[in-house]
């Protein structure tokens, strides 16, 4: 009798340890299952992030003249609410007095074998189908600019705010190339508005190298 009870009583502790470690080996799994989810669940996330195109919130163009090699000039494109402001600041123009600038369909400013310059930029960017016109118009061209007055000393400014373009979408700036032209745009004459030829180009590229 004196053996039976002390058998029993050394097999207690042992089933109570190898309980212990069973409970914990399973507390022990659930958690590193619980953490795998949230890694997985973490990951996807960042993953989805990721594949998510980045906001075009600006874009700027440089603009360079092969006929006026001192010239030089940025336009910046700035997102608002529901606009965009466009903001011209050149120097270094030889021929003082107002100046046609537009932004044009292609992503190009390249010469052509005759040597014309910057014909590779296409034609004014017209989404709407609409007849060119300067940029007071009721009904005009997406990338009718107007004029930017040159001053005697080279120098222009000029700030438009336009409803026409969106810096995400198909009317985006973004990839499309600015084109000053060496005389005034006389906002009537189709489809260019009589601007004379081109005189310099600047493609738009998005602030940080984001896409459309």
């Amino acid at each position: 009798m004196t053996r039976t009870r002390t058998h029993r009583r050394w097999i207690s502790p042992v089933v109570a340890a190898v309980s212990i470690l069973a409970l914990a080996a399973s507390l022990a799994a659930v958690a590193g299952a619980a953490g795998a989810a949230g890694a997985s669940g973490t990951a996807a996330t960042e993953k989805a992030k990721a594949g998510k195109p980045k906001k075009v919130e600006s874009g700027t163009a440089t603009l360079e003249s092969a006929d006026d090699p001192k010239l030089s000039g940025t336009v910046t494109f700035t997102q608002l609410a529901d606009a965009v402001r466009v903001v011209v600041d050149v120097s270094g123009v030889d021929k003082p007095g107002q100046h046609g600038i537009h932004l044009h369909e292609n992503g190009k400013c390249d010469h052509d074998p005759a040597g014309k310059h910057y014909t590779s930029a296409g034609g004014h960017f017209n989404p709407t189908a609409a007849q060119h016109a300067c940029r007071e118009a009721t009904a005009h061209h997406a990338g009718d600019f107007g004029n930017i007055e040159i001053k005697p000393d080279g120098s222009g400014h000029l700030t438009v705010v336009t409803a026409m373009l969106s810096l995400g979408g198909p009317n985006s700036p973004i990839g499309k190339a600015v084109i000053l032209h060496t005389g005034e745009d006389d906002c009537k004459t189709q489809p260019t508005g009589n601007s004379g030829g081109r005189l310099a180009c600047g493609v738009v590229e998005a602030a940080g190298g984001g896409g459309h």
